[in-house]
C-alpha cells in the first residue's frame, strides 16, 4: 500500500470526496481511492465517519490490508469491526501482525469466535497467540514484539554483517542487536552504528554494551514508558526476571501508543468517560455510557444543595448572601483543580511516592492557605467597597480562606488516596474534589453568616 503524508486539511478533503462518491454510488472509485491510501489515513477516515458510512467503507477495503488498518484504530471501533468479521477474515488479518496487536485483537473476541479464529490460524501464528496471551494486559509482555535479532558474543563483526546481508531486512525500529548465550540469556547489545563503523575482524564481545539491562516482562507499561522517556530509547529488550532470558523487545512506536492512551484516558477520565469512546458511536450506547457519571454527579450536586437548604432562614433574610455565595465554592474549585492536576501528573510520571507525599501535601496546604489569605483580603475589600458592609466582606473573606486552604489539602490528598485504593485519580478525582469544595465552601460561608449575622 503506498505511503502518503496527509495533513488534516487534505484528510478532510479526502473524507468529503469519499462521502460524495459513496452518495453517488461510485463504489469502484471509492475502492480505488482507499487502495491508494496509507493504513493510518484509512483508519483516521473510518474513525471520522458516521456508522453507516464507515460500514460501507469497511466493506470496500482490500482484505489484505485489514490487519494494518485494525492496528491503527481506536479500541471501541476496532472491537465493533472485529465482532462483525468472520473468523476466517480475522485469522487472515492476523497474518504478519505484531504480537502485541494480535493479542489485543484476540482478547476482545467472544470465546466461541476466539476458538474459531485459532482453528483458522496456521500452527506458527497459533503459537504466537498463545505466547502473547500468556502475559497480563498493561505489562511489558503485552506490548512487546518477538521479532528480535540475536547474536553470540564470540562471533566476528564480519560474520554478522554477512548474515545481515543474507537476511535482507531487519525488523522495524531495530537500533540494537541483542547478544545472548546458548540459553538465550541477555548478555548485552551491539548498536547498529557501532556495527557499521568498527573493525570487521573484531568480535561482538569487544564492542558490545554489557551494561544493557532488560525490562522485566511483568513491569507495568506506564513504567516502561517512563524509562523510554528518561533514557531516550528507540527499543529495549524484554526478559524473564528470574533467568534474564530474552523474550522480545519493545519499540518506540509501542511506547507512543501507551503514552497516547494514558493521555486520552486522563483527559476523558476528567469527564467520567472511557478513553476508547467512539466519537461517532451509536446514540443509545453513548447515552447509556454518560448516564452513569451524570447520575453520580447529580447526587454530589444534591449533597451541595442540601447544605444550602440547612441555612434556608439565613438566605431568606439576606438576599445579598444568595448573590455572593457562589464565589467561595468557585474559587475553591479552581484552586483545588490546579493542585489536583499537578498531583495527578506527578503520579503518572512516577515522581510521587511514600518518601515525598507528606512533604507535597504540606506544600500544597501552605499554598492553599497563602492563596486563600491573598484572595480573601482582595474579596473582602471588593465586597466592602461594593456593598458598604464590612461584616459581610469579612464573612466572605473568612469563608474563602477556609475553602481555599481545604481545597489545596484536598487536591493533594484525594488523588493519593484514590491511588492507594486502586481507583484511577483521573477518573474520580475531579468529581470528588468538586463535591468537597462545594460543600465546604457553602458550609463555611453560610455557617459564618448564620453565626455572626443572625446571633
Amino acid at each position: 500500500m503506498p505511503i502518503e503524508v496527509l495533513d488534516s486539511e487534505t484528510t478532510d478533503q479526502r473524507l468529503n470526496q469519499l462521502t460524495q462518491a459513496l452518495g453517488s454510488g461510485m463504489f469502484v472509485h471509492v475502492r480505488s481511492m482507499l487502495h491508494d491510501m496509507a493504513a493510518s489515513d484509512i483508519a483516521f477516515i473510518l474513525e471520522s465517519s458516521p456508522p453507516r458510512t464507515r460500514q460501507v467503507l469497511w466493506q470496500l477495503i482490500d482484505q489484505q490490508h485489514t490487519g494494518e488498518i485494525l492496528d491503527e484504530l481506536g479500541e471501541e471501533l476496532k472491537d465493533t469491526l472485529i465482532t462483525q468479521m468472520s473468523p476466517e477474515r480475522v485469522a487472515k488479518a492476523a497474518e504478519g501482525m505484531d504480537t502485541d496487536d494480535l493479542a489485543y485483537i484476540l482478547r476482545s473476541l467472544p470465546d466461541s469466535v476466539f476458538n474459531q479464529v485459532l482453528q483458522s490460524m496456521t500452527a506458527q501464528d497459533r503459537a504466537r497467540v498463545e505466547q502473547a496471551l500468556s502475559y497480563p494486559e498493561d505489562t511489558a509482555g503485552s506490548i512487546m514484539n518477538t521479532d528480535t535479532v540475536t547474536v553470540r558474543p564470540d562471533v566476528t563483526i564480519d560474520v554478522i554483517l554477512r548474515y545481515l546481508r543474507i537476511r535482507g531486512e531487519l525488523p522495524d525500529a531495530t537500533d540494537t542487536l541483542y547478544v545472548v548465550d546458548k540459553r538465550d540469556s541477555l548478555l548485552g547489545g551491539v548498536r547498529i552504528t557501532d556495527l557499521l563503523t568498527c573493525d570487521p575482524n573484531a568480535s561482538v564481545r569487544e564492542i558490545m554494551n554489557d551494561d544493557l539491562e532488560g525490562i522485566p516482562v511483568a513491569m507495568d507499561d506506564g513504567e516502561v514508558a517512563q524509562l523510554f522517556e528518561r533514557h531516550d530509547w528507540v527499543s529495549a529488550p524484554v526478559v524473564e526476571e528470574e533467568t534474564n532470558r530474552l523474550l522480545g523487545r519493545i519499540t518506540i512506536d509501542d511506547i507512543v501508543d501507551v503514552i497516547r492512551e494514558d493521555a486520552e484516558h486522563s483527559m476523558m477520565g476528567m469527564a467520567g468517560m472511557d478513553d476508547d469512546t467512539d466519537t461517532f458511536g451509536p446514540v443509545v450506547k453513548s447515552t447509556l455510557r454518560r448516564s452513569l457519571w451524570l447520575t453520580i454527579n447529580l447526587f454530589a450536586a444534591l449533597l451541595a444543595a442540601s447544605v444550602s437548604n440547612m441555612f434556608e432562614n439565613t438566605l431568606e433574610q439576606f438576599a445579598t448572601i444568595a448573590i455572593l455565595m457562589t464565589i467561595v465554592p468557585s474559587m475553591g474549585g479552581v484552586a483545588g483543580n490546579q493542585t489536583l492536576a499537578l498531583v495527578i501528573r506527578g503520579i503518572a510520571l512516577g515522581q510521587i511516592g511514600q518518601s515525598n507525599s507528606r512533604w507535597l501535601i504540606g506544600k500544597e496546604l501552605a499554598i492553599g492557605f497563602l492563596n486563600g489569605l491573598l484572595w480573601s483580603l482582595l474579596v473582602f475589600a471588593a465586597v466592602w467597597l461594593w456593598k458598604g458592609d464590612i461584616a459581610l466582606g469579612g464573612l466572605i473573606g473568612g469563608a474563602m480562606l477556609i475553602n481555599m486552604t481545604v481545597a489545596g489539602l484536598a487536591g493533594a490528598c484525594i488523588p493519593l488516596l484514590l491511588k492507594k485504593f486502586n481507583v484511577d485519580p483521573a477518573l474520580a478525582g475531579g468529581m470528588v474534589l468538586t463535591t468537597v469544595t462545594d460543600v465546604i465552601g457553602l458550609f463555611a460561608f453560610l455557617g459564618l453568616a448564620t453565626l455572626f449575622l443572625l446571633n
